[in-house]
């Protein structure tokens, strides 16, 4: 035996023994998507600390209304929001008319609107004695506003529709992306057979795109789950304000605790539900291969009535209120000026937006890395755990994250006294870290979505070629991926930022005291009833919110992200939807 066979025979098992650079970046994924599950772990376990006379009493009083307010609200929600963004997105791609370019990114303009200000705009334009019925009194000469009957806003109705302007934007995004992608040839022989374009819509178009409306309906369903402000503000008793009032109004945390986990349940089954429906869909051909349809010229009136339905929903989800808000805060500025809190209060805002923004992308980068090189199904698991944030609810999770932050403090605290005798108090619970924790939870799945699906588009033959070059797992991805997935990158930031700023259970829940931000301001405000105080704020958060939602709008006509929401969940490939 030669000294160098000796050598390898040697240093073989020593080889094999090595830890593989891969584990490194599998144990990596594994620790995110722990830190996803703790809230989840501790919410079961809060909810295990009530006795069971909570129960009778959350049955007898609590849980049947807010169970049949929830169910009627997703419901009426979930129609509305179909038929809103279906509709457009096939107005948009199956017709061409004047002002059909604007309307394409215009539509995506209540995105920019969190919920609770759509509601607190309406509130104010249709109270008794607001711009709407005041007029309408003069015009018909009424003087008594209890003689104008109006339909009332406060109901169910109202907060289902007011949700629905907001939140129809997620269908339309999917949809459109997915007519875009579908080949002109289905609808072409459509045409030949003898269809009219209805035809063709209901029974060709409509049936491919069901994959991309189930997936935009799941997400606003989850969104308007997730709403306290504008159901509270509505009069509408969700699960979501139930949570909040038992545990801030009873000071009652098990029964809060009970209360969303089943709400959680409830989120679930949407999701269960959603991926049943699509369990059998796949696509016949490649968005690259395929040849898109040609839309049909629309000129005149049709092309006037085209325009005017599509722009209803912008004027309605974007339009009226940003110039309500606009016009309120202008009085109130030129009546008492800017507030000296707003300030701080809008640099808080965005400070804790950009730095949950920051980490929430590098962790989603590492957690779509490592299922991109780690070819095992444990990484692909570990990522589908990462994303289950965003299907928990705000509330859910600001209860969840007490127990995790609590843990890590008293251990703090437990070691400092032991080693120095001085106590460090609470480090992590009531913080600004606490608030970050909760955005990089909730939103790490339009992250890890949106990176994952440019990580998709980039060949592994350069992968190989690195690799065959020297350059280290690391070094491919700071000198190859990260160039080429750049516009990923910053259409998941942009969505994450959005989604940061509007976000107000999680925010109102975990905030430091007195630590206030545009969106807890405005809350406050709305309670007391104080409209024009809060315009200002409510103005604010808009516009900080109206300059992402444009470059994501020019940015979705790009080959790249045809659809952003679409792609951060999953929709380029239904069968591992990622809520």
């Amino acid at each position: 035996m030669t000294i160098a066979t000796a050598g390898r025979e040697h240093a073989g098992p020593c080889l094999r023994r090595a830890p593989s650079p891969l584990s490194g970046w599998l144990l990596a994924a594994g620790l995110i998507a722990l830190g996803v599950l703790a809230p989840v772990a501790a919410l079961a376990w809060f909810a295990a600390q009530g006795s069971g006379d909570l129960w009778p009493h959350l049955i007898n009083t609590v849980l049947p209304q807010a169970i049949r307010d929830t169910a009627m609200l997703l419901a009426g929600v979930g129609a509305l929001v179909i038929v809103i963004g279906t509709g457009s997105a096939w107005l948009v791609t199956a017709y061409d008319f004047r002002g059909r370019a604007v309307l394409d990114w215009a539509l995506l303009l209540p995105l920019a609107i969190p919920t609770y200000i759509v509601a607190y705009a309406y509130l104010d334009l249709l109270h008794p004695i607001g711009p709407v019925q005041t007029t309408l009194r003069t015009l018909l000469g009424i003087a008594n506003p209890r003689d104008l009957p109006f339909p009332d806003v406060r109901s169910m109705g109202g907060c289902i529709l007011l949700l629905s302007l907001v939140l129809y934007p997620y269908v339309y995004l999917s949809t459109r992306a997915m007519f875009l992608m579908q080949a002109a040839s289905l609808v072409e022989v459509a045409r030949t057979l003898g269809h009219g374009r209805r035809r063709v819509f209901f029974h060709v178009a409509l049936p491919l795109a069901r994959p991309a409306i189930v997936v935009g309906t799941s997400l606003a369903l989850m969104e308007a789950l997730n709403d306290i402000g504008a159901s509270e503000f509505l009069g509408v008793r969700t699960l979501t304000v139930s949570i909040y009032a038992t545990w801030i109004n009873r000071s009652s945390l098990p029964g809060a605790a009970q209360i969303a986990l089943v709400m959680l349940v409830l989120v679930i089954s949407l999701i269960l539900i959603e991926r049943w429906a699509r369990r059998r869909q796949r696509y016949a051909a490649a968005a690259q291969q395929a040849r898109r349809l040609v839309p049909q010229r629309l000129e005149g009136a049709r092309g006037l009535a085209a325009l005017a339905l599509g722009l209803l929903p912008v004027l309605l989800g974007f339009c009226v209120p940003a110039l309500h808000l606009a016009n309120e805060a202008y009085k109130r500025v030129s009546f008492a000026g800017l507030s000296s809190d707003l300030l701080e209060e809008t640099v808080n805002t965005v400070t804790m937006a950009a730095v949950a923004t920051a980490v929430t992308i590098a962790l989603g980068l590492v957690v779509a890395y490592s299922a991109r090189i780690v070819q095992r199904r444990q990484a692909d698991i570990l990522a589908r755990l990462a994303s289950v944030g965003y299907a928990i609810p705000g509330t859910v999770l600001a209860i969840g994250l007490l127990t995790p932050l609590a843990a890590f403090d008293n251990a703090v605290d437990g070691v400092m006294r032991s080693l120095f005798g001085i106590s460090t108090g609470l480090i992590l619970s009531g913080s600004g870290v606490a608030l970050v924790y909760a955005y990089v939870v909730r939103f790490l799945a339009v992250a890890n979505g949106g990176i994952e699906a440019g990580l998709a588009k980039v060949p592994h033959s350069l992968d190989h070629a690195a690799r065959a070059l020297g350059q280290s797992r690391l070094g491919t991805l700071l000198g190859v991926h990260l160039p080429l997935v750049r516009p990923a990158l910053l259409s998941a930031a942009l969505l994450v930022f959005v989604d940061c700023m509007k976000e107000l259970p999680a925010t109102l829940l975990l905030r430091p005291l007195n630590f206030e931000t545009l969106a807890t301001h405005l809350y406050a405000e709305a309670a007391r009833g104080t409209y024009e105080d809060g315009a200002v704020a409510a103005l604010l958060i808009v516009a900080f919110g109206l300059v992402p939602v444009i470059l994501l709008a020019r940015m979705s006509r790009g080959r790249y992200a045809v659809s952003l929401r679409a792609s951060s969940s999953g929709v380029d490939r239904p069968a591992s939807f990622r809520p």
